[in-house]
């Protein structure tokens, strides 16, 4: 086969900058495909691709971005609708629109593919396969929407036998894929525009988990009863938490974790799994593990403030992932832990108000930000705001103490005043507020 079998494709991305788009966009590019494409705003995936020498993307759409002349295809991401221009100017020129989706399910079946799906901890999971394979010294190819630590950027496309892929059920793009080897972590309704109710959710998992020859599931009746086929029942075994890590059994081998919480060594436990059936040598494997100090985003170290105190940021936007966040922060030496959080989307922000609310009060003070919309409106969702969760916080908070601060200006000068020596804190977040951690970190 050529070492460029994309050569002659010319493949232009809309909404190269997300996490997905700019990992398929490498894929493409080492595959031999000529690529271009645009983001409406410039951000870290999107100059990290310029320095890679992979693409120059235009910040901002515009109908002049799309390439001129003949075999152009346009890959959208699922936050480009139908009626941005460059989508627009594709139509009128008669140039293909494909959905990320589809180029993920061509990316796959060049592979032997093991995609993990799940509600909660598809990118960590997915990123310590990648160190479990690298570590019993084989060569995946990953697409992540994160980095997958290590200095390891989102996404890399390599000579090596497996490709590693994290499985995306918001917008349905899991079931496009050529699967081998399936890894559900857990199922939780979340994406309610896309989902009406969980048993809608299920029966999508179900279709997902259909194929594969192989599936490693969660050891819950729940999810083993999505599964028609063998499965890898996994639950972690032995477990001792430690000052920021874990210690565990697996295959009668001791594996130590360097990352905290219960739920990450059972996301291990589950790459442990996948990364034996894809013919890892076990050792190596928890050498690679061993070695993982988390993804991208994802209880992330930024560094201290000026006062002393530990600043964390972290892709939680859901409460189960925010409880399981907190509960991680706690076994780290800590004179307070605070929490600051962006709610991500009004609706779930209406949905899950209250769930929420009991996830922020495992911390000692809650900050609560305005909701981040992505791709919702505010006047459609009248009356919704992050209020909604700091009110549920104090309730559930029993008289801890809880901030409502939607301004990020005015997030920063509390948290700057009130952050002292010894204190966590944890901030969380699907949508910019990391920028507010790391300006915490930085300083004025």
């Amino acid at each position: 086969m050529s070492a460029t079998p994309w050569s002659g494709r010319r493949l232009h991305f809309v909404g190269v900058g997300g996490a997905g788009m700019s990992g398929y966009v490498r894929a493409a590019y080492a595959l031999g495909a000529e690529v271009s494409g645009s983001d409406g705003a410039d951000g870290p995936y999107l100059q990290r691709l310029a320095e890679d020498g992979v693409l120059q993307a235009s910040v901002g759409h515009s109908a002049e971005n799309v390439p001129q002349g003949d075999g152009v295809e346009l890959i959208y991401s699922t936050a480009v609708g139908a009626e941005n221009v460059e989508r627009v100017a594709a139509r009128e020129r008669g140039i293909p629109e494909r959905p990320r989706a589809e180029l993920l399910g061509e990316l796959s079946a060049l592979r032997r593919t093991i995609a993990v799906a799940g509600a909660h901890g598809k990118t960590t999971t997915t990123s310590m396969i990648v160190h479990a394979l690298r570590g019993a010294g084989m060569d995946p190819g990953w697409l992540v929407g994160g980095s997958v630590g290590g200095d390891l950027s989102n996404a890399r496309w390599t000579d090596g036998e497996w490709l590693v892929v994290e499985a995306d059920e918001s917008d349905r793009s899991m079931l496009s894929l050529d699967v081998e080897i399936a890894v559900l972590t857990n199922v939780e309704l979340d994406h309610h525009a896309t989902f009406s109710s969980l048993a809608q959710l299920r029966e999508a998992f179900r279709e997902f988990l259909s194929g594969p020859e192989q599936a490693v599931i969660w050891d819950r009746p729940e999810l083993l009863e999505l599964r028609e086929g063998p499965a890898v029942a996994y639950e972690v075994k032995d477990l001792e938490l430690t000052e920021g890590g874990s210690r565990f059994s697996w295959q009668g081998l001791e594996v130590e974790l360097a990352v905290p919480g219960e739920h990450n060594a059972r996301n291990a436990t589950g790459a442990l799994e996948a990364a034996r059936l894809a013919g890892a040598d076990a050792a190596g494997a928890v050498a690679g593990i061993a070695g993982f100090h988390g993804a991208g985003r994802r209880f992330q170290l930024l560094g201290r403030t000026e006062s002393g105190a530990r600043v964390y940021d972290d892709y939680a936007h859901h409460p189960t992932e925010v409880a399981a966040t907190l509960d991680a922060a706690r076994t780290l030496s800590h004179r307070r832990l605070v929490a600051v959080f962006q709610p991500h989307l009004y609706s779930r922000t209406a949905s899950l108000a209250r769930e929420f609310g009991q996830a922020l009060a495992k911390a000692d003070v809650s900050v609560v930000l305005d909701v981040y919309p992505a791709r919702e409106r505010a006047q459609d969702h009248p009356g919704v705001s992050g209020l909604l969760i700091a009110e549920a916080t104090a309730d559930a908070a029993q008289g801890g103490q809880v901030y409502w601060l939607p301004q990020f200006s005015d997030a920063q000068q509390v948290l700057e005043a009130m952050l002292g020596e010894g204190d966590v804190c944890v901030v969380m977040g699907a949508g910019d507020v990391d920028s507010l951690a790391r300006a915490l970190v930085e300083g004025p």
